[in-house]
């Protein structure tokens, strides 16, 4: 049994988008569908596009913010633009899915995208543990949301399952340490007040690639503790 893909949406414009993402998703054998935030009514126009796969958008379940929709995966995934981007992204969709093969039956898999104008902010791309982009013309590179989703499905569908022991942390462990790390650093001068995102956004990064398991995540919570004990004493 594979594990979990989870496609999360977050503050989609149009429901014909959300039917046509429900629609792509049971084609490949997905049905895990998350929407985040504001959205319009999707009835009747998203049932139109589903076309089918109306079981899928009975099921999609609502959070009103990003957290709150990854918290319990084990690998988080936020989907960006190649354009004007200067900095490269750790996946593409055939290369996702061999991470997506590696995941135990009980793991969950969370890609999330942005709105079909303006895609994700700042705050919801680094609250996801890597990034994944789908190679496009340069001179046309937008894609619709459905057709972004399809990509994605289609590619994850395709390779076989071969689970790597490794016990990823939840999205949200990972999270609080970052949170502890980022407000360490602030406090000993490493980063800057006025901008601390500017360095700490690299060292997600770092983060993300290390790929660390659920002990080691909870060894540095508890390296952040003790040296948040330390300051204290002194």
């Amino acid at each position: 049994m594979p594990p979990t893909l989870r496609i999360v949406l977050v503050e989609p414009r149009e429901a014909g988008n959300v039917g046509a993402a429900a629609r792509v998703m049971k084609n490949f054998g997905f049905g895990e569908l998350w929407i985040v935030g504001e959205h319009p009514e999707l009835l009747p126009t998203a049932g139109w596009w589903a076309s089918g796969a109306d079981d899928v958008l009975a099921d999609a379940r609502f959070a009103p913010a990003l957290h709150e929709a990854i918290a319990d995966a084990h690998a988080t995934v936020a989907t960006t633009s190649s354009r004007g981007r200067t900095t490269p992204v750790d996946f593409t969709p055939e290369s996702l899915a061999g991470l997506f093969a590696s995941l135990a039956e009980d793991q969950t898999l969370a890609i999330v995208f942005g709105r079909e104008d303006s895609g994700l902010t700042r705050d919801e791309l680094v609250q996801c543990q890597r990034t994944a982009s789908i190679p496009t013309n340069d001179a046309f590179p937008t894609l619709n949301l459905a057709q972004s989703v399809g990509m994605f499905c289609y590619a994850l569908s395709q390779i076989a399952h071969v689970p790597q022991p490794h016990d990823r942390p939840p999205a949200a462990l990972v999270e609080r340490m970052h949170e502890r790390a980022e407000g360490l650093l602030l406090e000993v001068g490493f980063l800057h007040e006025n901008n601390p995102a500017r360095i700490y956004d690299e060292l997600r990064a770092v983060a993300g690639r290390a790929d660390l398991d659920e002990r080691e995540v909870t060894i540095v919570l508890g390296i952040i503790r003790q040296i948040e004990w330390r300051l204290q004493k002194n």
